[in-house]
């Protein structure tokens, strides 16, 4: 690995769920990693398609690239994983942060979802907390960022860090952090970990939604900029200040619509629950009866 191995990027952004997946590349040995590749699902339909990450595998192949990681920064409540798509395309490894295991155990019970480990081994690896990985010469370094989830890690690669949901742009914010395992003071000093980087790091969102006066969407800023402009945690915010204001909104803001489906999925880590004996998976729904 050489620290000085330029890194090339590529953005695709997925307008129905607001998520940007990443293609990132060693410009020299053509090794890449996809960085929270989408599964494309119609939860009226119940009916999955490979349309988003065939657009991935096509740019990668047009560029002359052999994808050998997967990454996923956290098991996502917002979309469905095309990881086993792109691992079945390319035999890449599919790798997430060790806390998945805290995940799996919280969400187990709640869909009763027996098959699921509690340890993580659906998944080809789990980083820790610092460890270093390999894509061509690029060298990788692993953050844990817990706070939005217990798994949540960021993936340093050269001068970028892709952050998965615990930053938005700027104008937009931050994360939520009222999902089972999730803590808002936690996300505090998880965020202020990544901006002690230094002020030209380059930052990469998962999310974007527009904030307010913005026409375009956005996934790219600096550590810098987060500083100095973040609307809920720019220098001068205290962690009480923080705390307060995430704790507030998060108790108004409604669940993602692909919630339960993209649970029980990407705790599997992108697989479907096992079939039935007719052989059609099926996703459940837990009732609760309002008393």
């Amino acid at each position: 690995m050489k620290p000085s191995a330029r890194s090339e990027i590529r953005a695709f952004f997925d307008e129905p769920t607001n998520t940007v997946s990443y293609l990132v590349w060693d410009a020299r040995t053509k090794k890449a990693a996809v960085i929270d590749p989408v599964l494309d699902f119609d939860h009226r339909s119940g009916k999955a398609t490979v349309k988003s990450a065939d657009a991935l595998l096509e740019a990668a192949k047009a560029q002359g690239i052999e994808i050998v990681w997967v990454l996923e920064t956290h098991a996502h409540a917002d979309h469905l994983s095309g990881a086993p798509y792109v691992k079945l395309k390319t035999g890449a490894k599919v790798g997430i942060g060790e806390h998945i295991r805290d995940v799996q155990r919280i969400f187990r019970p709640v869909f009763n979802a027996t098959d699921v480990s509690g340890d993580g081994s659906e998944f080809d690896h789990l980083f820790k907390d610092g460890e270093r990985f390999a894509i061509g010469d690029l060298e990788g370094e692993v953050l844990a960022t817990p706070g939005h989830t217990p798994a949540c890690v960021s993936y340093k690669i050269g001068d970028a860090v892709f952050v998965g949901d615990t930053l938005f742009m700027p104008d937009y914010g931050t994360a939520r952090a009222d999902f089972p395992g999730g803590d808002a003071r936690t996300l505090y000093r998880s965020i202020k970990r990544i901006l002690d980087l230094p002020p030209e790091t380059r930052l990469f969102m998962c999310h974007d939604y527009k904030a307010p006066g913005r026409d375009d969407y956005a996934w790219e800023t600096t550590v810098g900029e987060e500083r100095a402009k973040n609307v809920h945690v720019r220098e001068g915010v205290s962690e009480d200040e923080f705390a307060k204001m995430r704790e507030t909104r998060d108790a108004k803001l409604a669940a993602p619509l692909l919630l339960l489906p993209s649970i029980q999925v990407n705790i599997r880590a992108g697989h479907f629950p096992p079939a039935d004996i007719n052989g059609v998976h099926y996703l459940k729904v837990p009732v609760k009866l309002a008393s």
